[in-house]
């Protein structure tokens, strides 16, 4: 088996690594960010894909990278991890249904509910506890879910005609369009920049560049949110107007 994931602030990676910690131990897990991201797919038959819900739908990035490789997934069994902060109905739906229109045959599906990556966003935080339980609870139904699969019934959460239409009327109906393209939203506050560079470095789109030892932002955001959550001096922002908590996965471990 091959694991692969998208992953803003660590969730998902987490997810998929502890996945295979417990279900094939011996299999790779390589973000899709990784060059040879292409040649790990062409040489595996069962892959477990995991990435993080965005306004319930796929973020922008994986869209892409689903689609600029589609010839990739014909007759791969795969098997759906979606995390997210809130409630999505249908995140591994999602992911299944576009998958399977490359000819992928899907195996089944998991929602695990994490801390929410959205730093800048007063009402989505949660005190730092039931973050750290929200991680143990979503290790423990991975935990379920391989037992499950290695009882040959994969979990099939997030993949029926009802999980469809709670995805569609509870979130992605009235934010469809926020995950149909790039965005050009991200806000740096050059005052609280130092040049440091580690959104630079961290952004998976490399819409982050130094300038004048300054940080600035160009209009290919995925809303991942990395940027967001590792800035030393809380300088970016982008739903919200200051950064309220930020945190990794690491820090609910």
């Amino acid at each position: 088996m091959l694991g692969i994931y998208y992953s803003g602030t660590g969730n998902s990676r987490y997810a998929m690594e502890h996945f295979l910690e417990k279900y094939d131990s011996s299999a790779n897990c390589v973000s899709i960010e990784d060059e040879k991201i292409k040649e790990y797919i062409e040489k595996n038959q069962e892959i477990a894909f995991a990435y993080s819900v965005q306004y319930s739908n796929v973020p922008k990035m994986v869209k892409d990278f689903i689609d600029c490789n589609q010839s990739l997934w014909k007759g791969k069994k795969v098997f759906v991890i979606a995390t997210m902060g809130l409630f999505s109905g249908d995140g591994a739906g999602l992911l299944a249904r576009r998958l399977h229109r490359y000819g992928a045959e899907i195996i089944g599906g998991l929602h695990l509910k994490m801390p929410d990556c959205i730093a800048d966003v007063k009402a989505l935080k949660r005190p730092l506890e039931k973050n750290k339980e929200l991680v143990r609870e979503a290790e423990q139904k991975i935990d379920q879910a391989v037992q499950s699969m290695k009882d040959g019934r994969p979990p099939q959460e997030g993949l029926g005609p009802l999980n469809h239409l709670a995805g569609l009327f509870g979130q992605r109906l009235y934010f469809y369009t926020k995950t149909t393209k790039y965005v050009d939203k991200l806000k740096i506050d050059s005052a609280k920049c130092v040049g440091c560079g580690k959104c630079v470095k961290s952004c998976p789109m490399k819409n982050l560049s130094l300038k004048n030892c300054k940080a600035q932002a160009s209009n290919q955001c995925t809303m991942c949110y990395r940027c967001v959550n590792l800035c030393p001096k809380q300088a970016i922002t982008l739903l919200g107007k200051q950064v309220i908590d930020q945190g990794t996965v690491e820090k609910y471990l």
